[in-house]
């Protein structure tokens, strides 16, 4: 409390409560006005009498208002107010939100396959609460489980938000707390469900251009339509489509990320993070590389591999950049370090933005059978279209070079025209040579995705107990198929056979009998490399990925006995569930002779058997001190079958009370039970390639705190792992390989939640709430692997003998580390979530409303196995850098919103407490608060329901994200801020 109590009182939070979040934002605690007209999942499309409906958390119909869990709702006008694009853009600005992926994330190919199992997920929309990642996030739609996503690098474990077109969202109820009970597996962190139009009168169509002005960039087009016959039919229809086309921010174009290094104007002093891997090549050679013995070295002395100390390894580049020949005279040594250094900018050929179209189309269809049968019928069709592109391809060959077994084998052999040692180069007389493909142009990646999604329900309802029952039978597919394209790629196999013996290429096929070989130039620089060697070494990779699923429920709810408090509710049901999902790389690829990220198909799937049954207990209401007292539990039993051969079963409970000793206020707890079973990638996905941006501690010039020039134990552990003891050894890239891949023998992850609060609405003082919840969440047995970083600084800082049996190195160089999934020890997370809105009745001026919502993150603890024991991991107040997450003690969202008959006004104000990154000089990356503006009109009041414009400015004050040195890509965490602009925008909106 002394922490919030400072905060409180600090300028920003003042500013934070006045500015406020749109009312999307705003993390409303009470459902929309017309929720009890709406129902929340797809069976119950008849109200009850008394307005009961069934809300996101249980199966058993209730009173709307009486929310025994904490919830936020987010519906159409909410999200209007944004000025956002996408829904998990809306929802990524929720306070309890730890991010996922969106279109900040220009993930594909540059940094490989991550090491949760999931796949690049290039041009996906996630949606992570509580920071314990999207796979344990249930996203529902209407009640119902939606298909995973694709993006042709992979087999995901979550839903791709960007195949859900937002014309057809209705509202989206959000439940932080566990529901596996409920639910079933995922839903540990809290559930997503996003509830679509059933009924809509007449048409909706609206239309939103917005840009970052000043730089002329990110222009995105947004066209939204929709079209339902209203209430006066028994068959209700309600159609739709969208279309949105996002322009690109390119990271040239912003201080931030124009150098690896943030806000920097040049390759800085030390690395500065820039790349080895340049246009005119770097040279890891023997000083004079003479011939083995057997090929006609006669002195013993000089003859490799017996190498006389006088004989150093040499690093060196060329003085220019010739197209023909060079010699030896046009090389000179390599600059690492300082001004003038020749390490290669890589940043501006990124994207900070990435561009993207989507464009989708649904139907509702709802038919009236008889007066207790119903019969609805839902499809939805989208096609994402989506594009990365990364710098020239960096690749090498050596056994230091670390990039794929073949190129790392590779040599050049004495024969090749263009070869100037004069000898054949193989692992005895050199560590590595580098290049940089720039005549290749710029990787770049092209995702299609297509998404059809079916769902059939019959609902009815009968009387029984003298009582209301509801049932209803659903039958849900869907189908994820995801295609990719990658340019700039080299084929190893051929660049192998380009440079070895020329009378091997000349004249002669490829292993594919595609192409005729042409002699590959690997030492002429920048501009040596022709457009025939191009066509031989280059190919066009294509890649797919799919995923399946068929969902098929029963559920029954109703009335049991009448209790003091009211009516004994119960819900049961079963469910059966099978999902399928495969990650097929280009053959090329899957040979293993990309010089790009490797990677091997990928096939599997599991079904799965479930029945729950959920009690609500009214046990007393209206008597004096217990204006409400209800006790809720829930039991529900999953057999899972992989096809693998493995079978597991679980068990989960969920116990909750919800208490009211007068009107205005209330409290509420529930512990619950959880568990995730492990996705299909996570048990088999393929092994493949991670390039994690890792401080190397033995390296000279290393940010890691504890390292070879300031710790003793340090320096000891490199030198027996075979850096060289006279401190001259330098990290050749700041990327490291960490093998990843899935494993079949996991197991389901299991947890343990807490949640408690109370909310307090003062009836002297209508439309005012205080809400506050306490979470703790215990994950056992938690699917994801060591954290690289981790594991190298177990082995060279602790010595654990454990981890350096993970880590490979080549001449000092990291070639290797190993990052496969395990059941590691655990994550422990505890927080508040501490909400306050005020929401004015209609006056002459309209209505007002100011709604303040934060989550507190009061720790974050991932606990791994070392040997010995076990070793804890802070998080809270971190950025993690690579992958990019950042975990905030304290984020905030607040608005002050008017709407008047004419004209409505909303200032949003956002806030991300102060993160730390972990390295040498310590960095802070400083607390920012994001202002954001939106004004509307409507021409007349008469107009106001069928014709209304806005404007508005997202970052109205340029607030500059702050600088990230470890973060993944163009220095700078996707998960926390915004990309640095003020982003305009405009839209129209027309009802008939």
């Amino acid at each position: 409390m002394i922490r919030m109590t400072t905060a409180l009182r600090s300028s920003v939070a003042i500013v934070a409560i006045a500015g406020g979040v749109t009312a999307a934002e705003a993390q409303s605690t009470l459902p929309p006005p017309n929720v009890s007209q709406t129902p929340a999942t797809q069976a119950q499309s008849a109200a009850a009498p008394t307005g009961e409906i069934v809300i996101t958390g249980s199966r058993i119909r209730r009173n709307p208002l009486d929310l025994d869990a904490p919830r936020v709702f987010v519906d159409q006008a909410d999200i209007a107010k944004t000025g956002l694009n996408s829904i998990n853009d809306v929802l990524q600005r929720l306070p309890s939100s730890g991010g996922g992926l969106n279109s900040k994330f220009n993930n594909s190919g540059n940094l490989g396959n991550p090491p949760d199992g999931g796949g690049v997920g290039a041009g996906a929309a996630e949606i992570d609460l509580r920071y314990l990642g999207s796979r344990r996030t249930l996203v529902l739609v209407d009640g119902l489980r939606f298909v995973n996503g694709a993006s042709a690098s992979g087999v995901p474990g979550s839903v791709d938000l960007n195949a859900i077109p937002e014309s057809m969202i209705e509202r989206v109820e959000v439940l932080q707390d566990g529901a596996s009970a409920i639910y079933g597996s995922d839903a540990i962190a809290g559930v997503v469900n996003i509830i679509t139009k059933r009924k809509q009168k007449g048409l909706v169509a609206q239309a939103q251009v917005g840009q970052y002005l000043k730089e002329g960039d990110g222009t995105t087009q947004n066209y939204q339509l929709s079209w339902g016959n209203g209430d006066s039919h028994r068959l209700s229809v309600v159609v739709g489509a969208n279309y949105v086309k996002q322009g690109p921010v390119r990271s040239g174009a912003r201080a931030i990320s124009r150098f690896p290094a943030p806000y920097a104007t040049a390759c800085l002093p030390g690395t500065g993070g820039c790349s080895s891997f340049i246009p005119n090549g770097r040279f890891d050679i023997l000083q004079n590389p003479f011939l083995p013995e057997d090929e006609g070295c006669t002195d013993p002395a000089t003859c490799n591999p017996i190498v006389p100390a006088t004989n150093p390894m040499l690093d060196l580049t060329l003085i220019s950049a010739p197209t023909s020949n060079p010699t030896l005279a046009n090389f000179r040594d390599f600059i690492s370090k300082g001004p003038g250094n020749d390490r290669f900018n890589f940043a501006p050929f990124n994207f900070l933005q990435i561009p993207l179209k989507r464009y989708g189309a649904f139907a509702d269809l709802n038919y009236e059978l008889a007066d207790n049968l119903h019969n609805s019928f839902k499809l939805l069709w989208n096609k994402r279209k989506s594009a990365n592109q990364a710098a020239p391809l960096p690749f090498g060959i050596g056994v230091q070079a670390g990039i794929t077994p073949v190129l790392d084998n590779t040599t050049i052999d004495v024969t090749n025209p263009f070869n100037p040692f004069g000898v054949t180069l193989d692992s005895s007389n050199m560590g590595f040579i580098l290049r940089r493909f720039v005549e290749g142009g710029p990787r770049r990646f092209f995702q299609t995705v297509d998404t059809v999604y079916l769902v059939d329900t019959f609902d009815g309802n009968f009387g029984l107990f003298n009582h209301d029952w509801y049932w209803d039978v659903n039958g849900v597919y869907g189908h994820n198929l995801a295609r990719q394209t990658m340019l700039g790629n080299i084929n190893s196999a051929n660049l192998r056979q380009a440079l070895g013996p020329v009378d091997q290429c000349v004249g002669q096929k490829d292993i594919f009998n595609e192409k005729t070989c042409t002699p590959f130039n690997f030492f002429g620089g920048a501009g040596s490399i022709t457009p025939e060697m191009l066509d031989f070494v280059t190919f066009v990779q294509h890649d797919r990925s799919e995923q399946t699923m068929w969902d098929f429920t029963g559920n029954l709810s109703g009335e049991i006995i009448d209790l003091p408090g009211g009516p004994l509710g119960l819900a049961a049901g079963l469910e059966y569930r099978d999902n399928t999902g495969r990650f097929d790389p280009d053959p090329k690829v899957a040979a293993g002779f990309s010089s790009d990220i490797p990677a091997q198909p990928t096939k599997g799937g599991f079904n799965v058997k479930e029945a729950y049954a959920e009690l609500n207990a009214p046990i007393m209401k209206g008597v004096p001190g217990i204006d409400l007292l209800e006790l809720n539990g829930a039991v529900r039993r999953s057999k899972y079958h992989t096809d693998s051969g493995q079978s597991f079963s679980h068990t989960t409970f969920k116990a909750s009370g919800n208490y009211k000793p007068i009107h205005d206020l209330r409290f509420r707890a529930s512990w619950a039970q959880g568990f995730r079973a492990p996705s299909i990638g996570e048990l088999f996905g393929t092994q493949s390639r991670f390039d994690q941006t890792i401080s190397d501690p033995c390296s000279n010039d290393s940010t890691a705190p504890q390292n070879f020039l300031n710790n003793a134990t340090v320096r000891n552990n490199c030198i027996n792992a075979g850096v060289p003891a006279n401190g001259s050894f330098q990290q050749a890239n700041p990327q490291i390989s960490v093998l990843v891949g899935g494993n079949q023998n996991l197991k389901p992850e299991t947890s343990k939640s807490l949640v408690f609060g109370g909310v307090f609405s003062p009836s002297f003082l209508p439309g005012f709430s205080v809400e506050a919840n306490h979470y703790k969440i215990k994950v056992k047995g938690a699917i994801q692997p060591v954290d690289a970083s981790v594991t190298l600084d177990n082995c060279v800082v602790n010595g654990d003998p454990a981890a350096c049996a993970l880590v490979t190195r080549v001449g000092g160089q990291i070639t290797q580390i190993q990052g496969l999934l395990g059941n590691i020890a655990g994550i422990k997370t505890k927080g508040m979530d501490v909400n306050v809105a005020y929401h004015s009745r209609k006056t002459n001026l309209g209505r007002f409303g100011v709604t303040w919502n934060n989550t507190f993150l009061k720790n974050f603890d991932q606990i791994i196995p070392i040997t010995g024991g076990t070793q804890t991991i802070s998080r809270e107040g971190t950025e993690q850098g690579s992958p990019s997450q950042g975990f905030p003690k304290w984020k905030s969202i607040g608005i002050l919103d008017w709407d008047g008959a004419q004209f409505g006004a909303s200032i949003t104000g956002r806030y991300v407490s102060k993160l730390r990154e972990i390295e040498t000089p310590p960095h802070t990356m400083k607390a920012k608060f994001y202002t954001d503006l939106q004004l509307r009109y409507a021409p007349t009041a008469d107009l106001a329901s069928h014709f209304a414009i806005a404007v508005g400015v997202n970052n109205l004050l340029n607030t500059k994200a702050p600088g990230c040195d470890t973060c993944d890509l163009n220095n700078f965490d996707p998960t926390m801020y915004d990309i640095p602009g003020r982003y305009f925008y405009g839209r129209i909106t027309a009802k008939y």
